[in-house]
This record gives structure tokens, sequence and C-alpha cells, in this order.
């Protein structure tokens, strides 16, 4: 039972971060496990099989689109086969512009996206939209050469691995695909959580003849350079145990200094891997704080309201039960007894794990971090004053040096800004874009590098002060708070808003080409 609890990085999701380049690497001062987005791991793929046998769920059609591996040369390259998910059951059809709504593939298994995306299932039957989730190159079944053994196999194979690359084969994919069903004319509407919430911002910037809209949830397109201050994303991350429990948030940044006191004892080691129950003995500590690390990351991020089995199976609130369990233990409890019994909550709410594995993705590197290494470089430091994780400045050199160690590639951490925009985002999307939501959830470590205020009328931002990783983008449910109702109200309205306007310029322009006649 215990594997399927660990921590696998074969395949990253939504998720975003730098995180340790390579199993092999050897922690330092210098360089620690960054957050990332949530990722698919084993265990979220024994879910989909689960869902694939329930026939009361959502439906759809698994079919693969032969594409470009290189869209910006003429070199002759062999093609991969792309995934994507389609449901036709609502559309009204090309003869009624019926729309098509596209959701950007994350870093991972697009069957896992699709399971997580309810509302755009939800609002598919009063759009009469067509639904398509095409994957990521390199990720789930759209492998490159044939294999993710060949994809992965070195600097060279990886090189097509970009936002760019992705970005044009979702274009000449729905390109493709209305030629084929004769809705030419059918409108796109582009979807996307986490890192798929980017994809989808930026593919309406720079494909805006492709798609008339975008719904981009807890998208973090500014958490490049010096864009956002580097500490944002633990400063949120320890505000929401803070707002929990002081007493916890301090126990927690207490409990570090205590991990290494305990791990320089005599059979130390041997000590932490007991208190919380691995199992193997532990290398160093930092392997323990970098679980605990990770595991706090990620419930500030899914700090969902009500219980959910999104990364874990965990209760509504659940940073307010990993601290009621770290505040609730025995008088006598230590700290790091204390720490065991919150952080279960997250790994082993069930009480079905025996003991945790810390065994990382076992090929040394997944898709997330090669495009960490390249493009997707996005600084985090962690301050001592205002933070409960380990003090922890973003050093670029040691970064670029673990990049060169594991890939034999140099980061490129301006290209993003200039190929996406980033600095002075307000100017820029004012004058040149429209039709994007940035909606975002300020219990999202990742809300600090959206866009939370509105940039112009039609660049709208939907920010929810309770909300989480983009939690709008769920399923809806009986226990849904009105404020969650509400945001999904307004991305409603909007939509419509951008398909009504459409129609009614098609319908002009038809009008006018008759009267020519």
């Amino acid at each position: 039972m215990a594997n399927h609890f660990c921590l696998l990085l074969i395949f990253t999701f939504f998720t975003l971060s730098f995180p340790s380049i390579g199993s092999s690497l050897s922690s330092s001062s210098s360089s620690k496990l960054l957050p990332r987005f949530p990722r698919y791991t084993f265990q979220n793929r024994a879910r989909i099989q689960q869902f694939r046998g329930d026939r009361n769920e959502y439906r759809y059609e698994t079919k693969f689109f032969s594409q470009q591996l290189d869209h910006f040369s003429f070199a002759d390259l062999p093609k991969f086969p792309q995934r994507y998910l389609i449901n036709s059951d609502y559309w009204l059809g090309a003869s009624a512009l019926g729309p098509i709504f596209l959701y950007c593939g994350n870093e991972g298994d697009i069957e896992w996206f699709a399971t997580n995306s309810g509302f755009i299932w939800d609002i598919a039957p009063k759009f009469g939209a067509l639904l398509v989730f095409p994957e990521h190159r390199y990720y789930g079944e759209s492998m490159p050469y044939g294999s993710m053994e060949e994809a992965y196999k070195n600097a060279t194979t990886l090189s097509y691995l970009t936002t760019e690359q992705a970005l044009a084969d979702f274009a000449v994919f729905v390109t493709d695909l209305k030629r084929n069903l004769s809705a030419e004319a059918c409108p796109v509407v582009l979807f996307g959580g986490s890192y798929g919430g980017m994809l989808a911002a930026w593919m309406r910037l720079k494909y805006p003849h492709i798609a008339i809209g975008a719904l981009a949830s807890s998208a973090p397109i500014l958490q490049f350079e010096d864009i956002v201050p580097p500490e944002t994303f633990y400063d949120i991350a320890s505000n929401d145990f803070k707002r929990e429990s002081s007493s916890c948030f301090n126990t927690i940044k207490d409990s570090w200094d205590a991990i290494i006191a305990e791990g320089q004892k005599e059979k130390g080691l041997l000590q932490l891997t007991k208190t919380f129950h691995f199992c193997r003995v532990l290398n160093s500590t930092d392997d323990l704080s970098d679980w605990l690390d990770s595991a706090y990351s990620y419930l500030a991020m899914v700090d969902y309201p009500y219980p959910a089995d999104f990364m874990m199976p965990l209760p509504g609130n659940p940073i307010r039960e990993v601290c009621r369990k770290i505040d609730g233990a025995h008088s006598d409890a230590s700290i790091l007894d204390r720490i065991y019994a919150g952080i279960s909550v997250y790994y082993n709410y069930t009480g079905n794990v025996d003991c945790f594995k810390l065994d990382d993705d076992p090929h040394g590197l997944d898709g997330w971090n090669w495009q960490a290494c390249t493009e997707m470089v996005m600084p985090m430091s962690s301050n001592q004053e205002n933070s409960m994780f380990p003090a922890y400045d973003f050093n670029y050199s040691s970064y670029k040096e673990e990049c060169w160690n594991t890939f034999r590639v140099n980061p490129r951490p301006k290209w993003v800004t200039t190929e996406f925009g980033g600095h002075d985002i307000e100017t820029t999307l004012k004058s040149f874009g429209s039709n994007i939501i940035f909606s975002n959830g300020l219990l999202d470590p990742w809300s600090g590098g959206s866009v939370l205020k509105n940039l112009s009328d039609t660049i709208v931002a939907l920010v929810t002060k309770e909300g989480a990783h983009h939690l709008d983008l769920r399923p809806s449910t009986a226990e849904d708070p009105k404020w969650l109702v509400d945001q999904r109200e307004a991305e409603i309205r909007l939509i419509q808003g951008w398909i009504e306007t459409y129609r009614l310029e098609k319908e002009a322009k038809v009008s006018l080409l008759k009267r020519s006649w």
C-alpha cells in the first residue's frame, strides 16, 4: 500500500516550480527541492483506471493526431502520435457554430486533467460545446521517438519539449480538427489550470486567430525573473498555516532545526526513519525535509473547503486538520512526534499506509525537470522572518550548475518574458490582449505569481479570498460555498459574452456578403 502514496517524479503535473533535478544529485545549502505544480503519480493513475470503469461519469473517445515534431523548421523529422480525448455529446454542430472547448494539456497524463476539470464538463450542455483535451507533448502517451526512454534519452531528443512547440501543437491540432469537422467557423475557447492555465493565456496571446478567449485558472505567468518577489510562494503557503494556528506555524518552523539535531546524533537517521515510518533508512535529513516541504506546499495548494482526492484523499480544510493534529498531540509528545501526527493527514489520511517510500523517478528525471532547466525558470526563496520553511535564497549559479550536470543544458531565465511578456503586464495586455480570465484563490501559493486585478474590460481577474489551486475548474458539488458558485457564474457570463459577440460579428459579415451579391 505504501507505494501508492510515495512521491514519484515519473510524471509531473500541473502543476510549477523548480524541482530537485535528477535523483543522483546531492543536496546542498545552495540548492533545495523547490515547490512544483501538483503532479500525476501512480496513485492518480490508479484513480483513472477506476474512472474508466464508471459509465455514469464523463465519457470520451481517445484518439491520436499525427503531430509535427518541430513546427519551426522544415527539417524532415519523424512525426509523433499526440493523444487527445474528445466528447461530442452536447455539441450543437458546425452549422449552428457550436463552440469548441479546448483544455490545454499540462505536464502529465491528459486523462487525469480531463477527470479533474469537471467545470468544463458541467457547462458543456449549456453551451452546446464540443470538448477536446489534447495531451502535452512528452507526457502521458504523447511521446516522440516512439517511447519515453527514447524521448527522454538526452538533451537532443528532449530539445523539442518547449512551451512554444506545445502551443503550436494545440494550434495545428484544433485547426485540423475543425477542418475535418467542416467547423472552420466554430469559435474555440481555451481552458487550463496551473501550467495548463499559463498555456491557455499564452495561446490566446500568441494565436488570437485560433481561439476567441481563455480561462486561465491559477496561472502564475508572472513567476519569472524579478516580476514578483521570490519569497511570494513560501510566504503565502506559510500564512495559510498561520491563519489556522500560530502555534502550529511555530511548531513547523522550529521542526527543521529539530530534524537536523536528531539527524546528527548517533543512529539519528534511524530514529527519524522510525518516527516518520519510512520503509527504508533515511540517507540524510534533507530527504525528510524535502518530503515535509512538498506536503506543506501541496496542502496549501489544495486547501479546499470540502473533502477531495485531487492529490491525496484529504478532508475539507486539510490545513486546519493538520494543525489540529499538531496542536492536539499529547503534552509530552516531542516536536517531531507532533509533526508526524500532522503530516499523516496528508500522506495517510485513509490510514492504509504502513510505511512511506521516498523513491523518486527511477529514470532520474522527468519532463518538467527539463522544462525547468531550459525556459521555465521560476526563482523562489524562503524568508526566515515570514516563512515557516527553512530559510533559503535562490542561487542561480547553483541552479545552472545542477541543470548542466543533469542535462548538459544551460537555462534561459529571460526567455519566457521575451517570448510571452510579463514585465509591465498591465500596459502590454491592455493594449494588445483581450478575452482572458485570470482566476485565482488567495490561499493558493501560486496566486502570488498570477494576475490579480483587472487589466482592461476584457482582461479580467476573478479572485476569491478562500479559494485554492484552480478550485473553480473542479466539478460542482452540493458543498460548494456561495463565493465559489458566484465565481463560476461570473466565468460563464464572460464566456457567453465572448461567444455571443463572435456570433454577432460572423452574422454581420454574412449579411454584408449577401448584400454585396
